[in-house]
């Protein structure tokens, strides 16, 4: 790709969540390197730490006076959190955007924002800036968005997508609130996405019929971003500990940062594991339970298994020893265990998570999903032992390796990925 040498601002507004501030930042890297220079605005809530910043360098970063702290996103929930922080941020960040406008007049090339940060939209269109949607959702979800919730669902009439559960969101007045005001306020000239034809080929081509805008399906971003692409810090330890495993023999367990699980569970998810007799990497985040787990279980789980806070999860997904994914199905989550033909034990909590799981088990036929509300220590036990030592696991995988060539073959030089890169690029340059 062509490198510009005269570089053009570009300011980035992800939401404060570990699943949508990542592939930004994957984003900002790519685009850096094509020569663009990089302001972040953050609020006061899931900041990328200080002491992240080092692997950003160039980049600039800027905290909004008027944001939400972190109280209120415990208080609210995320729905509500997400409708109030776009109400106090709107003013603030027209601040800085008149700023940075009168210190550098006409070099901000775009504002590239996350499509649940509308009030940046609102804001570029105030100052004639161009705007662009960065969706790190996949594309299914577009289809599926609530905004179309008066529509019927095809063979299901009377049904209309209103009449669907969403659970896990939030009260569904607030659920239609927020996706009434992404449709309404969306004002941008593009869409950046982070997935790939061959996972949604049909999804993207719907965008691109219903949007009429160019749509950019550019990812997984994770394998074109210069490394390092996390913005906290890991524990690279395990990764001694997988050196030691038998190849695909190990599940790996990360359900995200945001879904907590209760003690209960986390003492079933325990017996389940240990009862599967297969080595096992569980990431648990903060105090989660696991210090209060019986002496008898800890003896067990520190026999077989290996416990961190946090992991590398793209070198662990990535590690011949590991043989499975017991996930929540965030859509970065799904895209690195596809990258890495890793098949997929599917827990999803809510939202865009249990269409992500749907995909996995009906659509790409990858994993599968485990069935009841909570977890209990027999299911754990089938369903680690279906994907890892049985006959319909060993399929999954083959159908996960064909996927993860895909993939490979779409970010290389020539690649649909690739290519779609490189129109973004240009694209940008003519703004």
């Amino acid at each position: 790709m062509e490198k510009r040498e005269a570089k053009r601002r570009i300011v980035l507004v992800p939401i404060p969540a570990q699943g949508h501030v990542t592939p930004m930042m994957q984003l900002g890297k790519a685009l850096y390197s094509e020569g663009f220079s990089i302001t972040v605005v953050e609020g006061h809530f899931n900041q990328v730490s200080s002491s992240s910043h080092q692997c950003f360098p160039g980049f600039h970063f800027v905290t909004l006076k008027e944001s939400l702290p972190e109280s209120e996103f415990e208080r609210l929930g995320g729905i509500e959190f997400m409708i109030m922080l776009n109400k106090t941020s709107e003013a603030s960040f027209k601040d800085y955007i008149a700023q940075l406008l009168l210190q550098q007049g006409n070099d901000i090339s775009c504002i590239i924002y996350d499509e649940y940060m509308y009030f940046s939209g609102a804001a570029a269109k105030e100052f004639n800036l161009p705007s662009v949607i960065f969706s790190t959702q996949c594309a299914t979800n577009y289809v599926s968005h609530p905004g179309m919730q008066e529509k019927v669902v095809e063979n299901l009439y009377p049904l209309r997508y209103k009449d669907l559960p969403i659970s896990g969101m939030g009260p569904l007045e607030h659920v239609f609130e927020l996706c009434r005001e992404v449709a309404n306020k969306r004002t941008a000239s593009a869409v950046i996405i982070n997935t790939v034809s061959c996972l949604e080929s049909s999804s993207l081509s719907w965008m691109e019929q219903k949007l009429g805008i160019p749509i950019y399906d550019i990812g997984p971003l994770h394998m074109t971003a210069p490394p390092p692409s996390s913005v906290l810090e890991e524990n690279t330890r395990c990764i001694e500990w997988l050196n030691k495993q038998k190849p695909r023999s190990v599940i790996y367990i990360s359900v995200g940062t945001v879904a907590q699980m209760e003690t209960k569970e986390v003492l079933e998810m325990a017996w389940g594991l240990c009862n599967s007799n297969q080595p096992f990497l569980w990431v648990i985040p903060g105090n989660n339970g696991i210090e209060s787990l019986p002496d008898e279980v800890n003896k067990m789980v520190s026999e077989r298994g290996y416990i961190v806070k946090r992991a590398p999860q793209i070198e662990v997904l990535g590690h011949p020893a590991v043989g499975g994914f017991w996930s929540h199905c965030g859509w970065n989550s799904v895209l690195e265990s596809i990258a890495e033909g890793v098949p997929m034990i599917c827990r999803p909590f809510h939202g865009e998570q249990k269409l992500n799981a749907m995909c996995i088990e009906r659509v790409w036929r990858i994993g599968f999903q485990v069935e009841g509300s909570k977890v209990d220590r027999r299911e754990v036990e089938r369903a680690v032992k279906k994907l890892i030592i049985d006959e319909e696991g060993i399929r999954k995988q083959e159908r996960a390796l064909v996927l993860k060539d895909k993939l490979k073959a779409s970010v290389k030089s020539g690649g649909v990925s690739y290519n779609a890169l490189d129109e973004l690029v240009k694209y940008l340059k003519t703004m």
